[in-house]
C-alpha cells in the first residue's frame, strides 16, 4: 500500500512537466473522454439522534480518512459543456471523539454531473452533483467500557459490527482545473441507514454517514 501511494504521489508531482497549458484533460469546446487519478482526504462524521443516544448521549465528531481513486469522464452534449464522471474510489469514513471511534472503509462509485465553465484561458471551473453508491470492505468500532471496579477497558469489534455494508447518498461540490492539475472541494451526505443495531428501547436505530472531502489529482 505504501509503495502504491508513493507511485501516485510521484505521478501527481510530475504532472506539470508533461502537461499542456490548457483547461485540462477535457475540452470545453469539443467532444472528449478524459481519465484521471485522485488523492485526498475525508473529514467524516456519522449523523443521527439514534446513533448519539445509543452511545449514552456522547456525540462522535470528525474522523479524517483517505480518498484514492481512478476516474473517467464523458462529455454528454455537443453544444453544452456537460460531463458525466464516474470511477472507483477507495474511501475511509466513520467518526471519532476521544476514545470512541468508528472506522468504515468503502469502495465507492459516484455518478457525477459536471458543468464546465471556462474561467480563463488556462482555468476551468466545474461544479458537480450526483449520487454515490458504496460497499463496505472493512470496518471497526471501538468504545471504552467501565467495569464494576471503575476501571476503563476498550471494547473493540472488527468487521462491520453494528453497521451495514451498503451505503448511498448525494455528493456535490466544485472543482477547478489548471494545466491538467485538478482540485476539488465537496460534501457528501448519506441517504441510506447504515445502522445495524437496536436502541435501548428495542427499536431499530437509524444513522447516516457524512463527509467533507478535499481531493487533488490529474486529468489526462
Amino acid at each position: 500500500m505504501k509503495k502504491f501511494l508513493t507511485t501516485i504521489l510521484a505521478v501527481l508531482l510530475a504532472a506539470p512537466s508533461f502537461a499542456q497549458l490548457n483547461s485540462g484533460g477535457f475540452s470545453i469546446d469539443g467532444n472528449s473522454v478524459y481519465y484521471g487519478v485522485r488523492l485526498g482526504a475525508n473529514f467524516a462524521s456519522i449523523g443521527g439522534d439514534d446513533f448519539v443516544s445509543s452511545l449514552g448521549g456522547d456525540e462522535l465528531g470528525t474522523k479524517v480518512g483517505l480518498n484514492l481513486a481512478g476516474i473517467i469522464g464523458l462529455r454528454l452534449s455537443d453544444n453544452t459543456p456537460l460531463f458525466l464522471e464516474s470511477g472507483l474510489y477507495y474511501t475511509e469514513r466513520g467518526a471519532k471523539d476521544g476514545s470512541n471511534k468508528v472506522s468504515l472503509t468503502y469502495l465507492e462509485i459516484p455518478l457525477l454531473i459536471k458543468y464546465g465553465i471556462q474561467a480563463t484561458d488556462d482555468i476551468a471551473v466545474l461544479p458537480f452533483i450526483g449520487p454515490y453508491f458504496s460497499l463496505g470492505i472493512a470496518g471497526k468500532t471501538k468504545f471504552p467500557e467501565v467495569d464494576s471496579d471503575g476501571k476503563i477497558h476498550t471494547a473493540s469489534q472488527g468487521s462491520y459490527h453494528n453497521f451495514n455494508r451498503s451505503d448511498m447518498g448525494i455528493k456535490f461540490g466544485c472543482g477547478a482545473e489548471y494545466n491538467k492539475l485538478y482540485l476539488e472541494l465537496g460534501y457528501q451526505f448519506g441517504l441510506a441507514n447504515i445502522a445495524d443495531f437496536h436502541l435501548p428501547s428495542g427499536e431499530d436505530a437509524s444513522c447516516h454517514g457524512n463527509a467533507l472531502f478535499l481531493n487533488f489529482g490529474v486529468n489526462f
